[in-house]
């Protein structure tokens, strides 16, 4: 008896989906409530569970569909495997016992199937071979940082500290190789998320009068209270002190001061906040998502690093839910990870502002008369002219340059 897979339901005001990849493949075998099918939405990969315990059955939609919250998308035949004759049932139960550790690998020389998007392009980029790394992400399966990593890996002479060994007689090209002088061009539909998150970005550029400033902001007190606490608060609290809480707590401070600077515009009325709610700009392999680490204001710098390490492991996973993102009242971005000196940051609606963090790097600057070497960081701060005046947003971003420079004024509340 066949059971019908549906869309589940996505979240509030999320009506379609696409379909990112199918995780299994008719005729093998899938527990009760095991994933499928990945659905991109707006803003995450859903996972589409099985109803049933059973064998897959066919699929109704392709990769790149858009369906609908409750359309059927496959069917799945309650019971055990079906038999299958000669060498063909011998394949499929083999297929069916490497389960998870084989689904990177291309089937009939198209990985469509099997990996997503993001992945295919990072494996066509680096010229990796998906077959001999081992994934990361959600049951195993190939992630974009898991190529870019094997491929610095094969660059350095190290790949086999993170890829699997492989018979080099079984290893086959991701593609073939480019003859000499060849020119190639990849056209690859836009993922739902990608094709939102253009959206909004110039969305943002549309409706907001948007001005950055600017600041730098000497990080010695932050790091040395990082280096003189960092085991003890590692020992309690099981989690790594960071940056971000630091900054965290210092936006506090400002949009408690400024609070202009957490509100945004609705019609003809502004709309202020009592509360902080700060999305986190995290790279997912699938683009940059905003979780929300909530009540800001009201957390400790354990809660707010424990918050954030949660956040970027589920965005490495694909499994941040609609309602991690919901709301927001301010927006964090810390292009410094990727080795940023300076940005101009864009809004995300509907707030009004947002801080960008940049690289540290020691700089020659003047300290009482005297040239110092110190470690330096350029902060940004762009935001909605409509909404926020200069001397607002200035006074936000000096408050929180003076909160790093001087921590204690976090706990004192100056």
């Amino acid at each position: 008896m066949a059971t019908e897979v549906k869309v589940p339901t996505l979240g509030e005001s999320v009506t379609e989906a696409t379909v990112g990849e199918w995780l299994k493949n008719p005729g093998d075998a899938v527990a009760v409530d095991e994933p499928i099918a990945s659905l991109e939405t707006d803003k995450v990969a859903v996972d589409v569970p099985s109803p049933v315990a059973g064998v897959m059955g066919e699929h109704k939609v392709a990769v790149g569909d858009t369906v609908e919250v409750g359309a059927v998308i496959a069917t799945v035949e309650a019971g055990g495997a079906p038999a299958a004759k000669g060498e063909e049932a011998g394949r499929a139960t083999e297929e069916r016992e490497e389960g998870k550790q084989e689904r990177a690998e291309p089937a009939s020389g198209d990985s469509s199937v099997t990996m997503s998007p993001a992945v295919r392009r990072a494996v066509l980029e680096h010229g990796v071979d998906p077959t001999t790394i081992k994934g990361t992400g959600k049951d195993g399966r190939l992630t974009k940082e898991d190529v870019v990593a094997a491929a610095k890996a094969k660059s350095s002479g190290s790949g086999d500290t993170i890829a699997s060994a492989a018979p080099e007689q079984a290893a086959t090209p991701s593609a073939p190789a480019a003859s000499q002088g060849e020119r190639r061009e990849e056209r690859v539909k836009m993922t739902r998320m990608r094709q939102t998150i253009a959206k909004r970005l110039k969305g943002a550029q549309d409706n907001a009068a948007l001005l950055t400033t600017f600041n730098d902001v000497d990080m010695s007190a932050v790091i040395e209270a990082r280096n003189k606490y960092k085991d003890l608060f590692a020992k309690k609290h099981d989690i790594r002190l960071g940056f971000m809480g630091f900054f965290a707590k210092a936006s506090c401070l400002a949009l408690k001061d400024v609070p202009a600077v957490n509100a945004y515009i609705e019609g003809d009325e502004i709309v202020y906040h009592d509360y902080v709610d700060i999305s986190v700009a995290v790279s997912a392999p699938n683009g940059l998502v905003v979780p929300v680490i909530r009540d800001a204001q009201d957390k400790g710098f354990a809660r707010i690093e424990k918050d954030i390490a949660d956040f970027g492991k589920r965005a490495k996973e694909g499994t941040l839910t609609m309602e991690d993102m919901k709301g927001g009242t301010f927006t964090i971005s810390n292009g410094g990870v990727f080795g940023s000196l300076m940005s101009t940051p864009i809004i995300n609606p509907p707030q009004s502002a947002v801080l960008g963090l940049h690289r540290i790097e020691d700089r020659p600057v003047v300290v009482d008369g005297e040239i110092v070497i110190r470690p330096m960081m350029y902060i940004a701060l762009s935001y909605d002219h409509r909404l926020i005046d200069g001397r607002e947003a200035v006074t936000a971003l000096k408050i929180i340059k003076e909160a790093i420079e001087d921590p204690t004024r976090m706990l004192i509340d100056l």
